[in-house]
């Protein structure tokens, strides 16, 4: 089954539910018209179904592998990348100054939705690179951005992130790599860090590791923390480079999925490189980085989502098993004339739906908020980053898992490629902080002390309720019984001091406020469309996957103490 972006759908979204290209309203300063969205959209779509949508499962079955210090991969994935590269579309939201196109967060996010549908493991890699590029110009200073981003943009080199060491994972606090200022004004860094996505390869001539360490007496826990920039190579003022770096690739690491990222262990060892930022702020710029990936990776749950999707309709008309319940034809029907089947896509396409449309309002909101300087939108941004990190990697290993099932026994052999959609999406709810540090992250510094951001919300929610209530009655009603429950689910997580009474409901309360916001969504669509599609489709999730928000909601607010005290789990 060969992947078709959608963009059609993406249009929808962008167009008439948001209405970005609207000069009218608060998109006016986004500089973004209806003609550039289509352009952006249709080019990279050619590109992905052409070029890099074929080599999907050829980069899973021929994973990368490390032989006497080089990484290998199949020689179809460089000619991949080098059309993404030649394209443009790793830089661009970066700064035209240094080389970036200088579009909105959400064009970018719509070109790496179908970058990641076409084959994830290589769109992985321009994901970094773009989180590297937003920290560098944030936090880098001017001769470093001169020399970096413009290679950077353009893909001829790449970027990662490293924090993570073997006795230090989600703790980033216990960090052991050093850091020392030598006589000639650059740092000098050792130590090991682990989990590096595209650590090391031959894609491009560079790869530029932004690396967390401890400068001497710094202080302990992640207060001590510096950022650094360290390249593999070390250049000149020019770009030419003088030396390698030591910075050495132990190994590659076996995975259950993305075959066709490598993976590295790497070593620092008295490496050269640069802070970036200041001494022991290491965390807010790296912050920089993790929040651009966050995103990014929720936009990843969610091309597979749809990938998955695609996959599964597609073989729900072809194969044919069973009796036709609903006809009483004879012979066997297709799988799609089969209730529970249908039920099972309907599921898929309302959490694709609401991902996309999620993964949108995050970075629409983002984009409103720096072009017209609107704190209230950065900070809506920053509210919604965790739900969509969480919310859209879970919709991702669910609607993939689904795939699985619908393909029946072929679902788990190899050849059909549903196998593979699970094995690669399922990191995604684990790396750029599992989504359980997003749930504590969003019940915990998103929500403060008052809610404002969460309340306010709700208030959207309950006035777009309020406009459909004649028109879909039905609709409504539930709508505001979800609301209902979320809300006294939020007064409760307001009213707790132990920040450990929250957390022991996090996740379910992330959960029931992102199912509420897809309710808002459908509602959305459903007032600016008149297809019948998309009415039986709100009708669907908000009568039959909403009510899960209530039963979420309820499980949010029942405390810690059972789960101290509950003898079973020894």
């Amino acid at each position: 089954m060969p992947y078709l972006a959608p963009i059609e759908e993406m249009k929808f979204l962008l167009k008439d539910v948001f209405s970005i290209c609207d000069k009218s309203n608060e998109a006016k300063n986004l500089e973004l018209d209806s003609e550039t969205v289509d352009v952006i959209l249709e080019e990279v779509s050619r590109l992905v179904e052409n070029s890099i949508s074929p080599i999907n499962m050829e980069s899973d079955k021929f994973p990368a592998y490390l032989e006497k210090g080089n990484v290998v991969m199949p020689p179809s994935v460089y000619g991949a990348y080098s059309e993404i590269a030649k394209g443009g579309w790793i830089g661009t939201s970066g700064n035209p100054k240094y080389g970036g196109m200088g579009l909105p967060l959400i064009l970018t996010t719509c070109v790496n939705e179908i970058l990641s549908s076409g084959c994830l493991s290589l769109a992985l890699n321009p994901l970094m690179t773009q989180g590297q590029i937003e920290a560098l110009e944030k936090h880098a200073s001017e001769a470093l951005k001169e020399l970096f981003l413009p290679k950077l943009n353009s893909g001829e080199w790449s970027g990662t992130m490293n924090l993570t060491e073997p006795q230090a994972g989600s703790e980033v606090g216990a960090l052991r790599t050093k850091a020392l200022l030598g006589k000639d004004g650059l740092y000098r860094i050792t130590g090991q860090k682990i989990y590096i996505s595209w650590g090391d390869h031959t894609l491009t001539t560079n790869i530029c590791h932004l690396v967390l360490a401890r400068l001497p007496n710094s202080p302990e826990g992640t207060k001590g923390i510096s950022l650094f920039l360290v390249p593999k190579y070390f250049p000149d003022e020019s770009g030419d480079f003088i030396s390698e770096n030591n910075v050495n690739t132990i190994s590659l690491e076996s995975k259950m999925g993305l075959h066709g990222s490598p993976t590295a262990v790497i070593d620092y060892d008295n490496a050269k490189g640069w802070l970036i930022g200041e001494e022991n702020k290491g965390m807010a710029a790296m912050f920089t980085m993790m929040n651009n990936a966050r995103l990014g990776v929720g936009v990843q749950g969610l091309s597979q989502s749809e990938l998955a999707t695609q996959k599964a309709l597609d073989y729900s008309k072809e194969r044919k098993q069973g009796k036709n319940l609903k006809s009483f034809e004879n012979g066997s029907t297709a799988l799609i004339n089969h209730a529970d089947v249908r039920r099972e896509l309907l599921i898929m396409k309302s959490l694709t739906f609401v991902s996309r449309a999620l993964c949108f309002d995050t970075a629409i909101s983002s984009d409103l908020g720096k072009y017209n300087n609107q704190p209230n939108l950065l900070e809506r941004a920053s509210f919604l980053t965790p739900i969509a990190k969480a919310f859209c990697t879970d919709a991702g290993c669910k609607v993939t898992d689904i795939c699985i099932k619908i393909h029946g026994g072929m679902g788990y052999i190899e050849d059909t490629g549903a196998s593979q959609l699970y094995r690669d999406v399922r990191i995604t709810a684990i790396y750029e902080g599992t989504n359980g540090i997003q749930a504590m992250d969003f019940v915990g510094r998103k929500l403060g002390s008052s809610g404002r951001m969460a309340y306010s919300i709700i208030e959207e929610i309950a006035t777009n309720e309020n406009i459909v209530k004649d028109s879909f009655p039905k609709i409504a009603e539930e709508v505001a019984v979800a609301r209902g429950n979320v809300t006294k689910a939020l007064d409760w997580m307001i009213s707790q001091n132990d920040p450990n009474e929250r957390f022991s409901g996090a996740t379910s309360f992330l959960n029931a406020f992102a199912l509420l916001l897809g309710a808002n969504y459908m509602i959305k669509a459903i007032l600016v469309s008149e297809d019948q599609k998309r009415k039986d489709l709100a009708n669907f999730f908000i009568h039959q996957i909403l009510p899960f928000s209530s039963v979420e909601a309820a499980i949010s607010c029942q405390g810690s103490q059972q789960l101290y005290t509950n003898a079973a789990i020894n």
